[in-house]
C-alpha cells in the first residue's frame, strides 16, 4: 500500500533547533535543492524519519565536524508504504518514469 506524498517542507538547518517532521515508518524521501529544484538525494527506506536524519550533509572537517555553511536550502517530501518491498517497487518505477522522460526529452 502506497500513500500519497507530503507537502515540500523546509529542511531542518543544523544549529538551529528545528525539527524533521517524518513517519517512523517504510516509505520513500526526496530532498531537493530549494532554489532550483535539483535532485539531491532520493532513496527508499525501512524508517523516513530516521533515513532524513542521517542525510550527510556538508563536508567533514579535519576535526571532525561538518561544515554546514556550504549547505544548500534543501526542501524534502516523504510518502509512506506499508513495507520497504513497496517503498522501492515505487521508487523503481519513479526512476522509470523519469528516465523515460529524460530520454524522450532529449
Amino acid at each position: 500500500m502506497i500513500s500519497t506524498w507530503s507537502e515540500w517542507k523546509r529542511y531542518p538547518r543544523p544549529g538551529r533547533g528545528e525539527n524533521l517532521e517524518a513517519p517512523i515508518s517504510p516509505g520513500i524521501y526526496e530532498v531537493r535543492i530549494a532554489a532550483t529544484g535539483a535532485v539531491h538525494s532520493f532513496g527508499a527506506v525501512d524508517n523516513l524519519a530516521q533515513a532524513l536524519a542521517l542525510l550527510p550533509l556538508g563536508t567533514k572537517s579535519w576535526f571532525g565536524r561538518r561544515d554546514t555553511s556550504e549547505v544548500p536550502d534543501l526542501e524534502y517530501r516523504t510518502c509512506a508504504t506499508s513495507t520497504k518491498a513497496d517503498a522501492r517497487d515505487a521508487a523503481d518505477r519513479m526512476i522509470g518514469r523519469r528516465e523515460t522522460y529524460i530520454s524522450g526529452a532529449a
